[in-house]
């Protein structure tokens, strides 16, 4: 038996009366999806568990099978491990964005938490430039992809409060500064980078430091596999648990994503291995840019591009191979359009087994069947377990 998780990061949404109060799942063409869901299992699934914040890092712990309430640390340490950058027992990691800070009305607001989604190539020099200037007595930079990249704070301070700079888009930055212990060293250093960041030929006028905590450790995936995602968060999951990081040719963790060859190294993976794990980070860029047109082509492009090709790749092996397969389609949150942020909203999923020759229902993999089915799975990390019984 093989077994796939497809996972499209921040896919469900909220009913929008453009589209005649429709979520974007409901309204895309999704024929591939729609198959899993008609016949398979169909139902909602609390990833997020109350209390917890609503991101990646909680919701793809809980997707594998890990209680985020125990392995849960922070988001930065993850990303850590991903980079393989090793944390001592008191030392904590930052998640260091490249942030566009601009004036509204003479006040200082979140303009682009991505600058722009500035490219690897672009951001890089900055971060080395920072690290050459800010970074010594205990302080790090690392470049990461894209917009996110790392910083770690040795033997550094646990209480600070910080906001995920994607939660304030386009509203005043003043009450989300960082508060409360190691706040006006951090503080000092955003405001650093900003005086180094000038005039750089880029959208990136500062940095933004949130997402921290202390290593984790994860006990091993109940299967060897793989893991295919363009993130350093998902990765970082995927390491931790001890699956295999796949790197894709032209695999951005944008729209523009190969998503033909994340389909194709899947199947690459399942020649060997019993389990692969893929993941879609379009889908959630599109909510948190609050862009209907760009979260309905992700989708679909998810659907026709990447779930599509895997499908016909795994029917033609299960016809001359006699390999079954059953596959996990979900995500990890909510990113609604209208809020451009993560939400712990329930998510859809849909199990399929092609040992099952049931009927079609007349059902598609959205909110509202997935809601009508009548199946909520309450605990988020209890659900894989069902899945690869």
């Amino acid at each position: 038996m093989k077994y796939i998780v497809l996972l499209g990061d921040g896919m469900p949404d909220w009913p929008i009366a453009k589209i005649g109060g429709k979520t974007p799942l409901e309204k895309a063409r999704t024929p591939n999806m729609d198959f899993l869901a008609s016949q398979g299992r169909l139902g909602l699934v609390q990833v997020i568990p109350d209390g917890l914040p609503p991101g990646s890092d909680v919701g793809h712990l809980s997707v594998l099978g890990y209680n985020p309430r125990k392995y849960y640390t922070g988001r930065a340490p993850i990303e850590a491990a991903s980079m393989g950058i090793k944390l001592g027992p008191r030392d904590i990691a930052f998640r260091c964005n490249l942030v566009t800070i601009a004036r509204k009305d003479g006040v200082p607001i979140m303009k682009d938490f991505s600058a722009g989604h500035i490219s690897s190539k672009e951001s890089h020099p900055l971060i080395r430039r920072i690290q050459s200037k800010l970074g010594g007595k205990g302080i790090e930079f690392y470049p990461g992809v894209g917009y996110r990249h790392l910083m770690i704070w040795r033997n550094g301070p646990t209480r600070t409060k910080l906001t995920p700079p994607h939660d304030i888009s386009d509203r005043p930055i003043e009450t989300h500064l960082p508060r409360s212990e190691g706040a006006d060293f951090l503080m000092g250093l955003i405001l650093k980078s900003q005086g180094l960041l000038k005039g750089n030929g880029t959208d990136a006028n500062s940095i933004w430091l949130w997402g921290q905590g202390r290593a984790t450790r994860l006990p091993m995936f109940p299967l060897k596999g793989g893991l295919i995602s363009a993130v350093d968060i998902v990765r970082g999951v995927g390491r931790l648990a001890g699956l295999e990081i796949i790197k894709v040719p032209g695999a951005t963790g944008y729209f523009d994503t190969n998503y033909e060859n994340k389909a194709d190294y899947a199947l690459k993976v399942l020649k060997k291995r019993d389990f692969v794990f893929v993941h879609l980070e379009a889908t959630d860029e599109a909510g948190h840019m609050g862009d209907l047109k760009k979260k309905l082509m992700a989708i679909e492009d998810f659907d026709r591009r990447l779930i599509g090709r895997l499908l016909r790749g795994l029917k033609k092996r299960a016809a001359t191979e006699g390999c079954p397969y059953k596959i996990l389609l979900t995500s990890d949150h909510a990113t609604p359009l209208k809020l451009k942020t993560h939400t712990p909203d329930p998510v859809v999923f849909a199990i399929y087994d092609s040992r099952m020759n049931l009927p079609p229902r007349r059902r598609g993999f959205n909110e509202k069947d997935a809601k009508r089915a009548g199946d909520l799975v309450k605990v988020g990390h209890h659900l894989i377990k069902q899945f690869l019984k």
